[in-house]
């Protein structure tokens, strides 16, 4: 047992702020730290101490283990929360801290090392008995084992990164002529991305329901799951939606995959707040996809079905405190939706959309959470992931949830910047998200009524553009140049029109 006293997040955003309010309700001092871009962010307001640690991009500060671990001495901070992305698995630093006699709320380095291996976890998870997706078990050598390999799996498969993570390093093949190039550009992007080109070769599972369940972990072997979230939502291979109870989980099915769940954590020895992912096919045969050695973004709704604080857990156990719940303790009460809030136009293939927030109304009212960041007057980065907030709702029946997300996401409030909430709208009234029918495919496969036709919607924002820009120069008694009216030359200028607009 060693009790903490005092925390520095080594993460930025909705996140730390999230793990600041749980450290705040225990009594944990937090420390903060930030970079040139994040000044002024609402976690460096909340937390108790904030240090600099460098300029804008991520390369420079949040991923400079090296300076956060001397602010961690330099404030005394007894532990470090690595929140999620950064460096949560990074087994090096995870190291520095036990070097240093500060404790890493998360997994051994040993762990991480071994699960962030996806070759190795696939060995891990084969000796455990837990069922994983065929495939190889070792890297793929040469171009020449990848078609031999490909042709014994049959098509279609996933070429991925074994060190990869977040939808990277990954391509599918569902042509035989397609096969060198798929694995050449999976081993380039892996490289880029992780310092690692090596690539393994799975089967694809068509149409799959990307399940998760959450393991806890404590020090003396003790080991839980909190049931399971349903991820299928996602865009390029990151989570929009995520829901707890699956709609497609049976009592039996859950059973399973739970316990393979906890015997996976057991396998590896796992401390801490976990996550293993399962593919799911249309026949309810499910395979071990990963191991996710931290918190996950989507963590708040199955906060809210169980009743457990996973941060106040990690923090507890990470302490040597047991876990002090059974299996049998915990029970999923009511449904829980999430919604992720990036600042990005849905309808332009998502790209992110920078900028300043000029007013911000967040939803409230019952079974109601917001996790985020922003606030009016904040300059969103460009430097690190879009995502700016996260909208949880909480009732009795699925049918209840999605009604309660219907009116929040109509009362969630942003200008000054584009989001993804209208797009979010459009998939809660969707006819196969209400009835439950949809899978990994669902965004592909509703393209036309998910995405939006901008034409209106530009021509509206060019009028009322170009009424603010009559006003503007109303009251600065200047005339405006009749040139300046052609709108099939210049478009009324609109790009400088909306600078005027942003001032008005």
């Amino acid at each position: 047992m060693r009790k903490i006293h005092k925390i520095l997040v080594a993460n930025r955003g909705e996140i730390a702020v999230r793990i600041m309010r749980t450290c705040r309700e225990m009594g944990i001092a937090t420390v903060a730290v930030f970079s040139d871009a994040d000044r002024t962010s609402m976690h460096v307001r909340y937390a108790d101490e904030a240090f600099h640690i460098g300029p804008a991009p991520s390369k420079d500060s949040y991923l400079k283990a090296d300076k956060i671990i001397e602010v961690a001495l330099q404030s005394k901070a007894d532990a470090i929360h690595p929140g999620y992305g950064f460096l949560s698995e990074n087994a090096k630093f995870a190291r520095l801290c036990r070097d240093k006699d500060i404790i890493f709320i998360g997994p051994a380095p040993e762990v991480i090392d071994k699960m962030g291996d996806k070759i190795e976890a696939r060995k891990a998870m084969i000796a455990a008995g837990v069922p994983v997706v065929p495939g190889t078990t070792e890297a793929v050598q040469s171009e020449d084992e990848a078609i031999e390999t490909i042709k014994n799996i049959g098509l279609p498969v996933m070429v991925k990164a074994s060190a990869g993570g977040g939808g990277k390093g990954m391509r599918l093949v569902e042509k035989e002529e397609n096969i060198i190039a798929a694995v050449r550009s999976a081993r380039s992007e892996a490289l880029d991305s992780f310092g690692d080109d090596a690539v393994y070769i799975e089967k694809y599972v068509t149409s799959p329901h990307h399940i998760e369940f959450q393991i806890l972990g404590d020090q003396h072997g003790n080991a839980i799951h909190l049931f399971e979230r349903e991820c299928s939502i996602q865009r390029r291979h990151q989570k929009m939606v995520e829901e707890t109870p699956s709609v497609l989980m049976t009592e039996e099915l859950r059973e399973q995959m739970g316990k393979h769940a906890v015997d996976a954590a057991k396998a590896v020895q796992y401390v801490g707040a976990g996550t293993i992912e399962f593919l799911v096919d249309n026949d309810l045969n499910y395979y071990f996809l990963e191991m996710n050695t931290r918190l996950q973004v989507e963590h708040p709704i199955t906060e809210r079905v169980t009743g457990v604080d996973l941060v106040k857990k990690q923090i507890q156990v990470a302490e040597g405190q047991p876990l002090n719940l059974l299996q049998s303790d915990l029970k999923q009460k009511g449904h829980a939706i999430e919604c992720r809030i990036y600042a990005e136009d849905s309808d332009n293939n998502f790209m992110p959309s920078p900028g300043r927030v000029h007013s911000i109304t967040q939803p409230l009212g019952l079974g109601v959470r917001t996790d985020g960041y922003v606030y009016e007057g904040y300059e969103i980065p460009i430097h690190y992931d879009p995502m700016i907030s996260k909208l949880i709702v909480w009732a009795e029946t699925r049918a209840e949830a999605i009604q309660r997300m219907r009116r929040a996401l109509y009362e969630y409030k942003i200008t000054g910047i584009r989001t993804s909430l209208k797009f979010l709208e459009r998939i809660m009234d969707s006819k196969d998200f209400i009835s439950g029918n949809y899978d990994t495919n669902f965004i592909e496969k509703n393209r036309n009524t998910l995405l939006a036709d901008n034409s209106c919607e530009d021509e509206c924002q060019d009028m009322v553009i170009i009424a603010a820009y009559f006003d503007f120069m109303n009251r600065k008694n200047k005339v405006i140049p009749t040139k300046e009216l052609n709108p099939a030359k210049n478009r009324w200028k609109k790009y400088t029109y909306q600078k005027n607009f942003d001032r008005l």
